[in-house]
């Protein structure tokens, strides 16, 4: 059989299931979007789950039966119930509720469905999206998970030994100022963001007890001067969002923040060479591409480039576990 599937020019298994991961992965997030998994609760025919989502009845069967085939719900004559996954992470109360943060995945679906017209334009083709009111929260909802677990690594990497002062340039959730400041009784913190982002720090930081040495300051790091006379700037997840020429001048700006001997961090996904690898990266390069006006993945000389232009005269990577890494500027 896989002879004769070879012999009449089949696909290879592998690349044909590659091609059709899309389903698999818009299942899901439909399920995620309508609530389905909180719906199902703690077991529910199909008829009661559409009842409870607002959905058609043989529709939301349908669904629920891939979510059957795909390990997220259990069925028993008729009656779906969570798995351990699917309560632990898509279910409303759970105490590691993911639904928020997988919520930006569905929003870069639309995104990436405009993926020919941005390669044909050479630029983003949906330029409003992130201005929509439901954008911001599940972004800084994705990007927290994210950051809560590698912030302990990072801090670790980089270090606080004389860090007094901290600005957390884009500094989203506030997640790694909130490791930091963990880290070194002394040290204070500033992010810099825009409100609708430090509305939701200002949560995180106020849980942390952090209130007082760990601020906000509303901004724009495209254009504004960012002050005198910090120990320690963090650029995470900011540049690939950035054309060449924007990094420069934000490097730049980071440069004058600090005091002689300041170090600014940058976290990012670092390239090869010849940016083919890793390949998380390279496909990390086509989102900022629906996503940005000229925001791209880029690579270590890149980065080296733009540090000692700003001024920098000590540069270093740093690699760490997972898909990005850390460049190192000191002043």
């Amino acid at each position: 059989m896989m002879a004769a599937h070879d012999a009449a020019g089949g696909l290879p298994d592998d690349l044909m299931q590659t091609i059709r991961g899309f389903q698999e992965s818009r299942a899901i997030l439909t399920a995620v979007e309508l609530d389905v998994f909180t719906a199902v609760g703690d077991g529910a025919r199909a008829d009661a789950v559409a009842g409870r989502i607002g959905a058609d009845a043989r529709a939301t069967e349908m669904l629920l039966n891939a979510m059957v085939a795909l390990g997220l719900v259990e069925k028993r004559d008729g009656v779906f119930q969570n798995t351990e996954v699917s309560a632990r992470y898509f279910v409303a109360g759970a105490a590691d509720d993911a639904r928020a943060a997988t919520m930006h995945m569905a929003q870069l679906w639309r995104r990436w469905s405009t993926l020919t017209d941005c390669v044909r334009a050479g630029t983003a083709t949906l330029r409003d999206a992130q201005s929509d009111a439901g954008w911001t929260e599940p972004f800084i909802a994705a990007m927290h998970r994210n950051a809560r677990e590698r912030a302990p690594h990072v801090v670790r990497a980089v270090g606080v030994e004389g860090v007094r002062r901290l600005l957390d340039v884009g500094g989203g959730s506030g997640a790694y100022s909130i490791a930091f400041a963990e880290a070194a009784a002394g040290l204070r913190a500033e992010i810099l963001d825009r409100p609708a982002v430090l509305a939701i720090a200002q949560g995180h930081i106020a849980r942390a007890g952090l209130a007082d040495r760990v601020m906000t300051r509303e901004g724009d790091l495209r254009t504004d001067d960012f002050g005198t006379g910090y120990d320690l700037v963090l650029v995470f997840a900011i540049c690939h969002m950035l054309s060449p020429e924007e990094n420069r001048d934000l490097l730049a700006r980071c440069y004058r923040a600090l005091a002689p001997g300041g170090r600014v961090v940058i976290q990012d996904f670092i390239l090869d060479e010849d940016k083919t690898a890793p390949k998380f990266g390279a496909l990390f390069s086509l989102n900022m591409l629906v996503a940005t006006e000229r925001g791209a993945s880029y690579n270590e000389r890149e980065y080296a480039e733009w540090l000692s232009a700003a001024g920098f005269g000590e540069v270093r990577r740093v690699r760490l576990p997972g898909p990005s890494g850390l460049m190192v500027g000191q002043r």
